[in-house]
């Protein structure tokens, strides 16, 4: 009988245990995921940031047909492209008082529809990425599905949204009003204007993407990733942006159809007349040479950080999360890509497939270098790279491209 009671206490007790067990709070095992309205939040903001990198690419392609002017006005609500062709001959004419015809009086009718089609659909896709991003932000705030913790980072997003368009506007005046040509023998649009564009469309994307990631993000904890690694990871995210915003420099003189040679610049590694223009600031925006070798050097500094970054975590690759290793690995191979591409662009003088698609890669490399550095950050981490955005990019973008674009201009 004393063995039975024992072996009923025995069994009694481990029953209890398991039931204890059962109730206590699970929070460091078990993997929460969003609530549901959280995560049609989350597919929102990825879908918006899909429709904001189709738009960088439209856009680039805007600029590599030459089409960016060929508008000449702009109206904030849009309107309907011509319908007939009175329509067509009237808009036509109107194009011809503007000083790019100067350089391509050659151009039939035929041939102003096409450049007229590309510029109309860039602007109404713009409108379109609006209308996606308003109508839902109604619906879900309504619904209060936000979080309080996204609600300033929402606004900050329209307001980068409204100013984007008004600065597409800008920079489009800038090559058809002749007062704001300087002694530009090219029309084109100001490389600062042009670059303040490109400049706010990726930081709308890269913030686009970053709070999807938040909020798709689990909540439980997580094993902290070495420092280095952590740093590393967002100095990458900010040598890719600033080298492909240094990309704008580069369209918005011509640059890549000169020094078609790899590695050196024609015979040199360092050309002539990198300094030539005064103050010697301006020969980073004016100066083909100089804008080149940036880019050229941009690049490296890219190709240098994401490889730090892999030797950075390859002793601790077991124990960082699985989403940084699956990142990180694919910032490798759109590195390689994106030089490849680079290289291949600029040796072939600048083929329209080839810079479409290493316009497309810069964004590519840009993904996955932020995805890497989510997947690694922390609390201060998040904060520090939203406040890049709205604190570091912007300024720079919106207020030294805008002085510097404000000084008379030297060629």
């Amino acid at each position: 009988a004393g063995i039975q009671d024992r072996v009923a206490a025995m069994l009694l007790s481990r029953c209890c245990a398991r039931r204890l067990a059962c109730s206590l709070p699970r929070q460091q095992t078990r993997v929460l995921t969003a609530p549901a309205q959280e995560r049609q939040v989350g597919y929102w903001l990825l879908g918006c940031g899909g429709m904001v990198g189709g738009m960088v690419c439209v856009g680039g392609l805007t600029r590599l047909t030459k089409s960016g002017l060929s508008m000449t006005d702009w109206k904030i609500q849009g309107g309907l492209p011509p319908l007939s062709e009175e329509d067509w001959t009237r808009e036509f004419e109107r194009y011809k008082e503007f000083p790019e015809w100067e350089q391509r009086q050659s151009m039939s009718l035929p041939e102003f529809k096409t450049i007229y089609w590309w510029e109309y659909g860039h602007r109404m896709a713009g409108r379109a990425v609006g209308l996606a991003f308003c109508g839902p932000l109604v619906y879900f705030g309504a619904r209060g599905f936000i979080p309080d913790a996204l609600k300033g980072r929402l606004a900050l997003l329209l307001g980068l949204g409204a100013t984007q368009g008004l600065v597409g506007w800008w920079m489009v005046r800038s090559g058809l009003e002749e007062e704001l040509r300087g002694q530009s023998k090219e029309i084109r649009v100001s490389p600062y204007r042009l670059a303040t564009h490109l400049g706010l469309a990726f930081s709308t994307y890269s913030l686009l993407l970053w709070t999807a990631l938040d909020v798709f993000d689990s909540p439980t904890p997580k094993l902290l990733a070495p420092p280095l690694v952590r740093g590393l990871s967002l100095a990458a995210c900010g040598v890719v942006f600033a080298t492909a915003v240094s990309g704008a420099f580069v369209a918005g003189n011509d640059a890549g159809r000169a020094y078609n040679t790899f590695p050196k610049m024609g015979d040199d590694w360092i050309p002539d007349g990198i300094t030539r223009l005064h103050p010697l600031y301006r020969n980073l925006a004016e100066n083909t040479a100089a804008v080149q070798l940036q880019h050229r050097l941009l690049a490296a500094a890219s190709t240098t950080s994401v490889i730090a970054l892999l030797a950075a975590a390859r002793p601790h690759w077991a124990a960082l999360p699985a989403a940084f290793r699956h990142a990180s690995v694919a910032a490798g191979l759109a590195l390689t890509a994106q030089v490849s591409l680079g290289i291949a662009t600029l040796l072939l003088y600048v083929p329209l497939p080839l810079a479409a698609a290493h316009q497309l890669g810069s964004l590519l490399l840009l993904t996955t270098t932020i995805k890497a550095a989510h997947a690694v950050r922390t609390s201060s981490g998040s904060l520090l790279a939203v406040g890049l955005v709205a604190g570091g990019v912007l300024p720079l973008a919106g207020g030294g491209l805008l002085f510097a674009e404000s000084l008379p201009l030297s060629y």
